[in-house]
């Protein structure tokens, strides 16, 4: 399965975090999250961005919330940022709202014309987001400048 790097993500805010969890080593952390050290390492090295079911594992262990480790400002989210906050997959959101994990996808980069109103009322309840929020991070989304990831 393909999914999207996770936008955002900051290495800093994570190993801070990570730090003021009482995690002094990557190896620490990784054996508490039943995670690789190598990711851990790839994370905070910028090397690679974690996908948002693993992040939401170690925010668990670390006792903080995804919106600690990935910044993108409010009046800047996309779509698919609302969905990372929300700590889900593209999967798990197909299937709450009632798409295809493709349809999903084309959305959250704006590949469609327009938002469909019963969609967006289907992911506002989804992501405990209003439809207002829903249709301006999709129209961010759509009216991001090109090479700008979505």
């Amino acid at each position: 399965m393909s999914r999207r790097i996770l936008r955002g993500f900051s290495r800093d805010e994570f190993v801070s975090c990570r730090e003021r969890a009482g995690f002094p080593s990557r190896a620490d952390l990784a054996r508490a999250a039943d995670i690789s050290v190598g990711a851990v390492y790839a994370w905070e090295t910028g090397s690679a961005t974690p996908q948002v079911d693993t992040l939401l594992k170690v925010a668990a262990v670390m006792g903080v919330s995804i919106s600690d480790l990935v910044v993108v400002a409010e009046n800047d989210r996309h779509l698919g940022d609302l969905r990372v906050f929300a700590g889900l997959t593209q999967p798990q959101l197909a299937k709450a709202v009632g798409m295809s994990t493709t349809a999903l996808g084309a959305l959250e980069r704006a590949e469609v014309a327009r938002l469909r109103p019963d969609v967006a009322a289907k992911l506002a309840e989804a992501l405990d987001r209003t439809v207002g929020e829903i249709e301006a991070a999709y129209e961010r989304t759509r009216k991001r400048p090109p090479g700008v990831a979505s």
